[in-house]
């Protein structure tokens, strides 16, 4: 048995969550950053405070997607974790620009982080699980609709409340601007809301309702179910952890005598990652399989086919750059455009409203641009229209800093819009060709660790490099984000197409 089509209106609902679960994403990177500096943060320890994101999306997303796998409730499957994650967020949006210091703020974007990662992982198995396959590319295109739609007025919030309502724009030392407090209470509203109407509107499919629709289903498990191989692979991931743990020890000795803290997490990362490899690997070489996510998930990692390992070091570069353009932009615009420093401004907040501003074009661009990707790619191939798209950003991002006045900077965003719409899409179209249809699932949740990985990397060295090399100037981190747009491209060029 097919599952049924369903109509237009109730695809709308099923992806109308994530135009509050975009709110809530745009006005954390268009905003926390500002948050940080009023609370008296130095511009160089602004990264290592970001890091609380990235990390929660590593941690977050696939164990929650793991346990929607397997629960069924009154709610259904999928919508008690974007419920909790809706109203958890809200809640963080609501206290982050209230918080009275800076380690206050830095613990509420973790749980903010943390909180939409709760939403948004089981937002997009809603689709694959509830819609048809020939409509599944309706549902994402909906999806890809509302988070370019919240973005640009999560973004735009600040700016409109000055600018259309009068709401003050500047506070005294220490506080937050009533205009980006209510724009966050907004957010709130508008997250708690969009998830709620998508939790009320739409059904799920029972787990007995599941298993009757006749689609092509690969094993539950992706190793092998033969214990000799199990005992086999073991042993390589404890070897392989051993190495790491040792690694990672090592180099934090060194970078704490050479007192590199802020890059500690780096090393301290591949310690944590040489002892997961070891306990995964005694794990398998302890018990019979089937072995669980755990051990799935992180075999799997280290046994990606060819394409998707070139496709990351080019997704590596590309979120690089993204986040140090979230981190930095609005330093390097109040410094350089406006020539300010002074948080409790008129200048300095006029600057950062205009940063939310062009974050709103961008991600405009992008949602308008994401409909002339598939002719292109049709045109030239994927891959092409991809290194493209990049070197657009790459030229978008470089140009920021050949410009004086602020309006232009709006011609810089329509080269980061077009990269951003297809670092989206395009490498998800590649990498599925490449992909086992067995494995789809679990190696898509692998891809995203170089989505979140480059971002603890960025979040890492970055104030490090502005700080030590930069002499504090945050515009070069700009630059060093656009050099990665076109290092990403030029990566593009060894990835073979299926």
């Amino acid at each position: 048995m097919e599952k049924p089509r369903l109509s237009v209106w109730q695809i709308w609902n099923m992806s109308f969550g994530f135009l509050g679960i975009q709110f809530g994403f745009a006005l954390q990177n268009a905003n926390v950053s500002r948050i940080f500096q009023t609370l008296g943060a130095n511009v160089d320890s602004i990264p290592i405070l970001w890091v609380a994101a990235p990390f929660t999306g590593l941690v977050v997303q696939p164990i929650v997607g793991y346990f929607s796998d397997r629960t069924w409730n009154r709610l259904g499957r999928r919508r008690p974790y974007f419920l909790t994650g809706a109203i958890l967020a809200s809640l963080a949006l609501i206290l982050m620009p209230n918080s009275p210091a800076l380690w206050v703020a830095a613990g509420m974007l973790w749980i903010m982080d943390a909180s939409i990662n709760i939403s948004m992982e089981p937002f997009r198995a809603f689709v694959g699980d509830n819609l048809a396959a020939s409509q599944r590319v309706t549902g994402f295109a909906l999806q890809s609709f509302f988070i370019g739609t919240g973005a640009v007025v999560a973004s735009l919030l600040p700016w409109m409340l000055t600018n259309w309502l009068g709401v003050a724009n500047e506070a005294p030392a220490g506080q937050i601007p009533p205009s980006v407090r209510y724009s966050f209470y907004l957010g709130a509203a508008a997250f708690l809301t969009a998830v709620v109407w998508t939790v009320v509107s739409s059904k799920e499919y029972s787990p007995q309702e599941m298993k009757s629709f006749s689609e092509p289903r690969g094993p539950e498990e992706t190793l092998g179910t033969a214990a000799s191989a199990g005992a086999r692979v073991g042993g390589h991931l404890i070897k392989l952890g051993v190495v790491y743990a040792i690694g990672g020890v090592l180099l934090t000795v060194a970078l704490a005598l050479g007192s590199a803290y802020q890059v500690l997490v780096l090393s301290v990362g591949g310690f944590i990652f040489g002892i997961l490899l070891i306990v995964a690997g005694a794990l398998m070489r302890n018990r019979q399989p089937p072995y669980g996510a755990f051990v799935t998930i992180l075999n799997d990692l280290l046994d990606m086919p060819r394409t998707m390992k070139q496709l990351a070091w080019a997704q590596f570069f590309s979120w690089f750059a993204l986040f140090a353009m979230w981190i930095y932009t609005t330093t390097a615009v109040t410094s350089h455009i406006y020539h300010t420093t002074d948080t409790t401004s008129a200048l300095y907040n006029q600057g950062a409203n205009w940063v939310g501003v062009c974050f709103a074009v961008y991600n405009g661009v992008a949602a308008v641009v994401a409909f002339g990707i598939p002719p292109l790619a049709r045109w030239s191939s994927p891959k092409m229209a991809h290194i493209v798209c990049l070197a657009c950003g790459g030229l978008g991002l470089l140009s920021i800093t050949m410009i004086g006045d602020p309006k232009y900077l709006l011609v810089s965003m329509i080269g980061v819009g077009i990269a951003w719409a297809s670092i989206l899409s395009m490498p998800y179209a590649i990498l599925t060709g490449a992909l086992p249809p067995a494995k789809l699932g679990y190696y898509m949740g692998v891809f995203n660790f170089f989505i979140v990985i480059p971002q603890i990397v960025a979040a890492a060295i970055l104030g490090y490099l502005v700080k030590h090399f930069f002499g504090g100037d945050t515009l070069y981190a700009i630059v060093v984000g656009g050099a990665s747009l076109f290092l990403a491209a030029l990566l593009m060029l060894r990835v073979k197409e299926n």
